[in-house]
């Protein structure tokens, strides 16, 4: 297993990594997607095959209750298709889950049906209250998104589930 930022990736990481996750998300991983998960940590773990495991941490900007929080939102995680429940997932979850807990004030990340039950089973809590963003023309509510964001208290504590999440903008998917 490797730690290292999106800098220190040589081009052919990169390759395998994109390559990962267009082949997980079946071609529906898009560049915006893909631009997501750039500019933070990223762990990789490789065995025999080449590239079979990948997650990435990014910071962002969430609101709570008043405060902009330093969020380690989780991107990219795939692991291959031939080395599916093995374990791989938790592995990288593990080290993310590290960096958050020891960096960031919050951890957030959007899953899918089939994606959420690898985190609830890792402790991440699913959000109950509403989801925004803040837009160029201002905050804007996200109702598709409620139900699918996930958080991890760290440095910041509990979250007032009453509260609401607002994102900072980006392109593509907001969370």
């Amino acid at each position: 297993m490797r730690t290292a930022h999106t800098a220190d990736l040589d081009p052919s990481e990169l390759r395998d990594v994109r390559a990962l996750l267009d082949d997980a998300f079946d071609g529906d991983f898009s560049d915006a997607d893909w631009d997501h998960g750039l500019g933070g940590m990223h762990v990789l773990v490789r065995d025999g095959g080449g590239l079979a495991a990948h997650g990435s941490l990014v910071m962002r900007r969430v609101r709570h209750g008043g405060c902009w929080l330093r969020t380690g939102y989780v991107e990219a995680v795939a692991v291959r298709a031939d080395v599916r429940r093995t374990g791989l997932g938790g592995r990288v979850m593990a080290e993310l889950e590290r960096v958050v807990d020891r960096a960031y004030d919050l951890g957030a990340l959007a899953a899918s049906d089939e994606g959420a039950l690898l985190y609830t089973a890792r402790g991440w809590q699913q959000w109950p209250g509403r989801v925004h963003a803040l837009s160029p023309d201002g905050i804007v509510g996200l109702p598709e998104e409620e139900g699918g964001v996930y958080v991890r208290p760290a440095l910041a504590g509990p979250l007032d589930p009453d509260g609401e999440l607002v994102f900072d903008w980006r392109d593509g998917d907001v969370t």
